[in-house]
């Protein structure tokens, strides 16, 4: 597998083919924030946490680092005033679902963002996919999707599924950045199998 040599944070960074930005800032010990990457999925990029600024044929723009292919004599930025920018915006919106999640609040005080910004739709669900994808690409069982689109859209267990499979997984649990998927599998526990639960 041949080899890429390009520049992070002003750092050679020698990468794979085949290798993200995201990858290849991680091999070289350089932090980029991201809320839906987990090393056993697909790259989804639903977060945009992980922007950062390339340089390329004398121009710049951002892109998805988890997304995005390492590529030969590239110039990346993984922070700017820029950048930095961005990641506040982002974390204002998801802290206007999410308020009390964790992982929010250290990045909100990393990036100087402000929870209050943006009126609370309190839905506690970011969307970052790790839950649905997990379910999907790694225990390829689907017994929880998303269910309806945009402002609407939210996270659901199927029933049928989730009373014979999620009993005894629950590996998606730990992965939810806002612990959100644990309120609403107890929520549909106690709707749908409220004899499974006395």
């Amino acid at each position: 597998m041949s080899e890429i040599l390009l520049k992070i944070d002003g750092q050679e960074v020698t990468a794979k083919q085949g290798m993200t930005l995201l990858d290849a800032a991680r091999s070289a010990g350089i932090s980029i924030p991201t809320l839906c990457h987990h090393e056993k999925l697909e790259p989804y990029g639903a977060c945009r946490l992980c922007i950062v600024e390339i340089e390329t044929r004398g121009g710049t723009r951002i892109v998805v680092s988890c997304v995005y292919p390492a590529e030969k004599n590239l110039i990346v930025r993984t922070r700017s005033e820029k950048i930095d920018r961005i990641r506040k915006m982002i974390l204002e919106l998801q802290m206007a679902h999410a308020p009390d999640s964790f992982i929010l609040q250290d990045l909100a005080k990393e990036y100087g963002a402000d929870r209050n910004r943006f009126e609370k739709e309190a839905s506690f669900c970011i969307h970052c996919g790790l839950c649905v994808r997990y379910c999907a690409e790694v225990k390829k069982k689907n017994a929880v999707g998303f269910i309806d689109r945009g402002i609407r859209k939210e996270i659901s267990f199927i029933p049928e599924i989730a009373s014979k499979e999620c009993w005894k997984c629950k590996e998606c649990f730990p992965l939810c950045p806002t612990e959100a998927l644990q309120a609403a599998y107890v929520l549909v526990e106690a709707l749908a199998f409220p004899q499974a639960s006395t």
